[in-house]
């Protein structure tokens, strides 16, 4: 039978693992957290706000996205950005979510971390509760901050490790190598959080960083890093550690000149665990369902394609074997519904 895709790519039980929770913050919900706060936004409309998100590479859409963090002051706002975000991946078909907070970005500006952590944590338990999405919390270190800053910013979270799954490393690469922060990441897994790290696309000295990810820091997980296919031996390596990479192919669009999809479907026939996510949805425009169909009519995929990536969020996830296995089954059941051929 003929599959809608689209149909099929919202149907689909999914994890979601590259979400920056500040990046879900929609004009609308922009206007209503200033008002709440009494803060005098420059732009006057949603329109307004939309015209602004004129990115051409990542530093472009980072001198966006954190002046719009100003809004957000209590933890009520944090729990309404999570929240609104989590009734949206509902709707995409996300029943586990690993999403990564910027706190830095936040106690910089005097927003106190126990303020910002309450929030979230407020909306992940809700979410569970009322929707039935299980959801963990990802904390990011701001690569263009100190590796000291980082480092006291781990010791503020640790009173609050049960609520945080794992750490990342986000926000400018240039000038700041994965091994700036290696200390960092080895307390952080002494403590026994799991790791990630950004190896952002075409950034200079891309094949050296997604190096040290792998082989200096060890971490668990690679958000981006599609430039890996440069370098044969370390797609093999990567393969061998069965190493998820956590791809996004309509913000790529904004910052690069194309989506990487070619990248994307080489690391998925090659048998690596490679993803799909929505990154910054509300300024990208697309919500992590939207970036399965984009990525399905750019490269020609086929169902069974959207339902082996589903399959790799599972087993990219950082989540127990049996929960795990119970996902992956409802994504084969999804797939016998819509009658896709299962994948290999």
């Amino acid at each position: 039978m003929t599959t809608d895709l689209r149909a099929f790519a919202r149907a689909l039980p999914k994890a979601e693992l590259h979400l920056h929770l500040e990046g879900t913050l929609e004009p609308e919900l922009k206007f209503a957290l200033a008002a709440r706060n009494g803060i005098a936004l420059a732009e006057k409309t949603v329109e307004d706000v939309v015209a602004s998100y004129d990115f051409t590479d990542l530093t472009s859409f980072l001198a966006v996205y954190y002046p719009a963090m100003t809004v957000l002051k209590t933890a009520d706002d944090f729990h309404d950005l999570a929240w609104a975000y989590l009734q949206k991946a509902r709707e995409q078909g996300v029943v586990h979510v690993e999403m990564f907070f910027d706190p830095q970005a936040h106690t910089s500006r005097g927003v106190p971390f126990a303020d910002v952590i309450a929030g979230y944590r407020r909306a992940v338990v809700r979410a569970q509760d009322e929707l039935g999405v299980s959801a963990e919390l990802i904390l990011c270190f701001l690569r263009d901050f100190t590796a000291e800053h980082a480092m006291s910013t781990l010791m503020e979270a640790l009173p609050y490790r049960a609520w945080i799954i794992g750490v990342g490393l986000d926000s400018d690469e240039r000038g700041n190598p994965p091994a700036k922060f290696a200390e960092v990441f080895a307390r952080a897994k002494a403590e026994g959080f799991f790791t990630t790290m950004h190896c952002d696309i075409d950034q200079p000295g891309s094949i050296e960083h997604i190096r040290q990810v792998i082989e200096e820091i060890g971490v668990d997980r690679i958000d981006h890093g599609t430039n890996i296919v440069e370098d044969p031996a370390l797609v093999a390596v990567a393969r061998e550690r069965g190493l998820g990479f956590t791809t996004c192919p309509v913000s790529n669009s904004f910052v690069t000149e194309e989506m990487k999809a070619d990248e994307i479907v080489q690391l998925l026939r090659e048998g690596v665990r490679v993803t799909v996510n929505s990154d910054d949805p509300a300024y990208f425009g697309g919500y992590v369902a939207d970036n399965y169909v984009a990525l399905a009519e750019h490269a020609d995929l086929s169902a069974a394609d959207l339902a082996r990536l589903a399959i790799n969020s599972f087993e990219a996830a950082w989540l127990t074997a049996a929960r795990r296995a119970a996902y992956i089954a409802s994504v084969v059941d999804c797939a016998q519904a819509h009658g896709v051929p299962l994948p290999e």
